[in-house]
């Protein structure tokens, strides 16, 4: 078991493989988009096998796929099956937006992706062009329902924001009536390429719940999972669930157990911190798979206890980068 300096077990790795993405939420980047990174600064697909090798033997077990938009880079499919083949890996799930998904739905199956996070802030056509700046909407449905057409787990992840989508908190919560998905919705954070300025919610968390149990008095909270991120609750009689991610108020960093890798291979042990670790660049200089872990460890072990004080240790570098350069 891989444990933290808080004694929080790290099981989890989130990497991101491109930061370039087919829409242009408006809550991840500006409108033109980012300066893309160029190939040679993204991890190879070689260099991140490696990486989940050496992460894998020291106690990761579970691999989520991000990106940006993951399916934009070219290849994923052989470096999907190639994750997959990682002696000591129990999991491995996608985050995405659906735009390209559909078609490669049963290959995914085949490959063993069991689980799916499909981006989606509107169920209105409209709206979601407003918000994405691409008129997609039919694409993104299309690929959940081949997900579900194919059992694999969704949770639907609604980006909530005031004054874009905030009538659409009952309608999206209204799938998990006669839908098996998670449907959970994220307070809005700061990570928007600088696009706008990064100050509290005015949806946070408990803001959201309320709306929720406006429309269902008998709204209940039901157990969370291990190390979940999301409050979750159930409407008697509906199939699915729904969710809400306190990202902004940061209320579930004391079970985190996840570390993430952004495309250019920086360790992040805390979504707020400005990045620990630059992974890429030892692995260019030659380090060996233990000189590689040694690093990782010595990470591992002087992580920050929440995001409030990764936040502070970054010195007045203001939270504004891109989640597209993150790692969704």
């Amino acid at each position: 078991m891989l444990l933290d300096n808080h004694g929080r077990t790290i099981n989890y790795l989130r990497l991101a493989v491109t930061d370039r993405c087919n829409l242009r939420c408006h809550y991840c980047m500006p409108e033109h988009g980012l300066q893309w990174l160029s190939r040679a600064d993204l991890l190879s697909y070689e260099e991140m096998l490696r990486l989940c090798r050496v992460l894998i033997g020291l106690g990761i077990n579970k691999v989520r796929i991000t990106g940006g938009e993951p399916f934009v880079r070219k290849d994923l499919m052989k470096f999907l099956t190639e994750l997959s083949r990682i002696e000591g890996l129990q999991q491995i799930n996608l985050t995405t937006n659906g735009v390209v998904t559909a078609p490669l739905v049963p290959e995914l199956k085949k490959i063993g992706i069991r689980s799916v996070n499909l981006s989606l802030d509107t169920l209105d056509r409209e709206r979601f062009f407003q918000i994405t700046r691409r008129d997609e909407l039919p694409n993104v449905l299309e690929t959940m329902e081949a997900l579900l057409r194919h059992d694999i787990a969704v949770k639907i992840n609604a980006v909530v924001m005031d004054g874009q989508n905030t009538d659409d908190l009952i309608p999206l919560a209204k799938m998990a009536q006669n839908l098996p998905v998670d449907v959970r919705f994220i307070e809005e954070m700061p990570f928007n390429g600088g696009d706008h300025v990064n100050v509290m919610p005015l949806w946070d968390h408990l803001r959201i719940l309320d709306t929720l149990r406006a429309e269902w008095p008998d709204l209940e909270k039901i157990p969370d999972p291990p190390f979940s991120t999301s409050m979750n609750y159930r409407v008697p009689g509906h199939t699915g669930t729904i969710g809400i991610i306190a990202a902004w108020s940061r209320t579930f960093c004391g079970s985190c157990n996840r570390i993430r890798v952004t495309p250019q291979g920086v360790l992040k042990t805390c979504l707020y911190d400005h990045g620990v670790l630059h992974l890429r660049d030892l692995m260019r200089e030659g380090l060996s798979d233990p000189e590689l872990a040694d690093h990782l460890i010595f990470a591992f072990n002087h992580r920050h206890k929440n995001g409030w004080e990764a936040e502070e240790a970054r010195k007045g570098i203001p939270v504004e980068e891109s989640m597209a350069t993150i790692g969704g």
